[in-house]
């Protein structure tokens, strides 16, 4: 399967290949490059890949970008130990961007199949659509986490694009999305009609100023995701130049970084992508905050603890908490590997199989103490209403 993918990719341009002074990650990361082979896709490694996609986005100019980003990437320094790091060059657009969607969605699953983790340089973030078809090839329920000053929501009937791929992800049938969370969406830019929607179909959203008010409220809502999508625009045009929407409002470099270590921490995350960056408006601090970005993911990768969904829970310290009167009991784990706590939901057998490994719902030890409060925690009861 994975020779197979290797027809999608160009390999990487020499000059960058020659950015291997000892002691950087260019002198480790094995690169597809001419008279080098396709690299063997070993489990838990890292696979960069980068896709010049951009037709259906307003965000213009991406191969230019990935250029200038794996620049940078390959001169900040190798402190990882032996985690396996591969960078599979690009792919490049199809004759139609169904065709893109296709190489992108076989590369990820196989990725994915092999143990790997998949890292995606976009191109627009329709391609978040694409990720996602690879999990249902794979047939695995999973959650989705974007970061985004917007929902990229759309109509029915809106053809497909950047800003409107999440309502295709919603409807489309074998359907394998379980939860969708939404980190940093600016009000002004958000219809109410959209912020009732997400409330009825138990979607998390946080606003900008939530997400900024404690970054460390983050992680719980990250460590849920399989696959994370981050709009580059989420970041403040004086942090990131290449803002294609020019936002004077947004995160911060460092909250950007945060967000991607706390992805590469999670056991469960198996894909990330970056998109919508306009390297023709960059002055260089673009591609260097998304290299630096993608080194906070790969410092969460070497730092994973084999937590759940790989960890036995009945190796963690459990809590149970009785709420209203003893009408729901909700039974805590704290990881010993991690102090990382998890809220368990009742699962009803009739779900099936695929949808196990969604029972464990990560949360904060602030989530035990209100539990303790008698406040049944959000997550823990738009979980409870999807399992039921």
């Amino acid at each position: 399967m994975v020779s197979d993918i290797a027809l999608f990719f160009e390999p990487v341009a020499s000059d960058i290949v020659e950015l291997n002074a000892e002691g950087t990650l260019g002198s480790r990361i094995q690169t597809f490059s001419d008279g080098v082979g396709f690299p063997e896709i070993e489990k838990g490694s890292v696979v960069l890949f980068g896709v010049s996609e951009d037709r259906r986005s307003d965000c213009k100019g991406s191969s230019e970008g990935l250029l200038a980003i794996r620049q940078e990437v390959y001169q900040l320094k190798d402190h990882f130990g032996k985690l396996p790091i591969l960078d599979l060059g690009n792919i490049s657009p199809g004759e139609t961007v169904e065709d893109t969607y296709y190489a992108v969605s076989n590369s990820v699953a196989a990725i994915i199949k092999q143990g790997g983790i998949a890292v995606i340089l976009g191109g627009g973030q329709d391609l978040t659509y694409a990720n996602y078809l690879a999990y249902e090839k794979l047939e695995q329920i999973v959650n989705l986490v974007c970061v985004d000053s917007r929902f990229d929501i759309g109509d029915v009937n809106d053809e497909l694009n950047a800003n409107r791929y999440l309502q295709k992800i919603i409807l489309h049938q074998p359907n394998v999305l379980f939860n969708f969370s939404n980190l940093a969406y600016q009000t002004h830019h958000v219809l109410p009609k959209e912020v009732e929607l997400m409330k009825k179909l138990y979607f998390d959203v946080y606003r900008l100023g939530e997400v900024q008010g404690n970054i460390e409220d983050v992680e719980p809502i990250v460590r849920n995701a399989d696959a994370l999508s981050i709009d580059m625009s989420s970041i403040r045009k004086s942090d990131f130049p290449a803002n294609y929407r020019e936002e004077p409002n947004g995160l911060y470099g460092e909250q950007a970084c945060a967000i991607t270590r706390y992805a590469g921490l999670s056991d469960k995350l198996s894909s990330i992508g970056l998109y919508d960056s306009l390297s023709s408006a960059d002055n260089g601090q673009s591609a260097k905050l998304i290299a630096q970005m993608l080194w906070y993911f790969l410092s969460g990768v070497s730092s994973r603890k084999q937590d759940y969904p790989f960890a036995d829970k009945n190796e963690y310290l459990k809590y149970t908490v009785s709420i209203e009167n003893g009408q729901y009991d909700i039974i805590f784990y704290k990881s010993q590997r991690s102090d990382r706590w998890w809220m368990e939901v009742p699962y009803p057998s009739k779900r099936g199989e695929k949808y196990q490994r969604h029972f464990m719902v990560p949360c904060s030890y602030v989530d035990y103490q209100r539990a303790c409060e008698d406040q049944i925690p959000d997550r823990w009861w738009q979980t409870f209403q999807k399992l039921g």
